[in-house]
């Protein structure tokens, strides 16, 4: 991490200058301090990211001034503590009043930089953590269908216990959102909430951001460090390669795991859930997923439902978004008449939450005064530019996913308004597809798509 703000309180100048050179070659912007004195002074000036403290100085005892610091409320910053004459004790005792780590003089190089990074790591993630505490009650489920009310009743069981979770839903149902919920009303809510994409890292390279390394007696956390004591997230399970999930299933079985090139295990202290949008049925069958992985973090499930499925929740969704953009992104408040609310209930979101969340967004910045009908079908691309009724059958397909995700909200688009044409029968649908009955009874139920619960009075285009 570069770019940021150190505070150094050392009293021997060839020190201080030292680690201030360092500092500043790696980028951060260095404030130095030789007492007590400047080192209030400096804090009066502003907040650094990371504060280096001597323990012996001309005026006083680092330890007793972060003692008394922690006790009027703490430092908003991880102190590392430095020190030419430290003890157990004395480290022991820094630790106990709030310091993130202690150093011995002489510090080298390689421990001086290893523990400023690891340091403004944890600042990184208290940072994002106190932010999502604030957004709790924003991230709560939204919704007063049956299946949100189910749903949320489920989440609540699950976060009194500490056993695993898995949510599964379409892409853009918000499973990352349920995941938090479930955190935030757990026993680790005060900790960190870790997530971890593996869709977004080829897969030589996520043993290590999983896992972690050491090397030359210099660790590099990987993100089971940074969940310890908190709640882990595994984004999309299937983005995991074959080697991960094997040596993944082998910690959790044995409670432990090992950092890349490391020998100490590491006790895992972490709330695992995980989240997938595909049919993991299917991928166990194939080859694709490890069985004992599966069972490991199947053990409470919970399912996002489409929002196709819970069109009910539109108007309370439209209400909560909108109040919620006006608040965190500063957009313009605008009312929705009856009309336009019923004009998104007709729609079937392919791309769902997400979907919905980017069709409010633009709504709300180029229009003004109440949404009518008329600009919600303009949004969904059902007019064309002189207002009259858009004869295609096209919809809208999230650009923001991968093309794997793109693809299934296009299947699951086309074989809805297919359906639709077809009157709801399988065989002419699957005449019209191209596609082998049985083979088509699968592909709908890889996509979630229950025929039986379709609307089949409304026109296809």
């Amino acid at each position: 991490m570069t770019g940021a703000h150190i505070l150094v309180v050392d009293d021997e100048p060839d020190i201080r200058g030292m680690i201030e050179e360092i500092l500043r070659d790696e980028g951060h912007r260095v404030t130095a301090a030789g007492d007590l004195a400047g080192l209030n002074q400096a804090l009066a000036s502003g907040r650094p990211d990371v504060l280096l403290l001597d323990v012996w100085l001309p005026d006083g005892d680092g330890v007793a001034w972060l003692r008394d610091r922690q006790a009027a409320g703490g430092l908003a910053c991880p102190v590392l503590m430095i020190s030419g004459h430290g003890t157990i004790e004395t480290a022991v005792e820094a630790v106990k009043h709030g310091a993130y780590d202690f150093l011995e003089k002489p510090v080298s190089l390689a421990k001086l930089l290893h523990g400023v990074n690891r340091a403004l790591d944890l600042a990184k993630l208290r940072r994002e953590n106190e932010g999502l505490r604030k957004q709790v009650a924003l991230d709560a489920p939204v919704g007063d269908s049956f299946a949100m009310r189910t749903l949320r009743a489920q989440l609540e069981r699950a976060a009194a216990s500490d056993l695993p979770v898995l949510i599964r839903g379409e892409v853009g149902t918000g499973k990352e959102t349920l995941a938090r919920f479930v955190h935030a009303a757990s026993s680790r809510a005060a900790n960190a909430f870790v997530r971890f994409a593996a869709a977004s890292l080829p897969p030589e390279q996520q043993r290590v951001a999983l896992f972690g390394a050491e090397m030359d007696s210099v660790i590099k956390p990987g993100v089971l460090d940074q969940a310890q004591g908190g709640t882990l997230y595994l984004d999309e399970l299937m983005a995991l390669g074959e080697e991960v999930q094997a040596r993944l299933s082998k910690a959790l079985e044995a409670g432990q795991f090992l950092r890349d090139g490391g020998s100490r295990p590491q006790n895992i202290n972490f709330r695992l859930i995980a989240s997938s949008s595909r049919a993991l049925e299917r991928e166990l069958q194939a080859g694709q997923l490890r069985e004992d992985l599966y069972y490991q973090l199947n053990v409470l499930q919970a399912s996002a439902p489409p929002l196709r499925d819970r069109l009910d929740d539109i108007p309370v969704l439209v209400r909560y978004l909108v109040d919620l953009m006006g608040r965190r992104d500063q957009l313009p408040e605008r009312r929705f008449t009856d009309a336009a609310l019923q004009e998104l209930r007709k729609h079937q979101w392919p791309a769902n939450l997400r979907e919905l969340r980017n069709l409010l967004q633009r709504v709300l910045i180029l229009g003004q005064g109440d949404v009518e009908v008329e600009e919600v079908q303009a949004a969904l691309g059902l007019l064309v530019p002189n207002g009259q009724a858009k004869a295609s059958n096209e919809a809208p397909i999230d650009l923001g996913v991968s093309l794997r995700d793109a693809r299934d909200q296009f299947e699951r688009l086309y074989l809805m308004r297919q359906m639709k044409r077809c009157g709801g029968s399988m065989s002419k649908l699957a005449a019209s597809a191209g596609m082998e009955r049985t083979h088509l009874y699968r592909k709908f139920k890889d996509l979630g798509i229950d025929p039986k619960a379709m609307d089949l009075d409304e026109t296809a285009g």
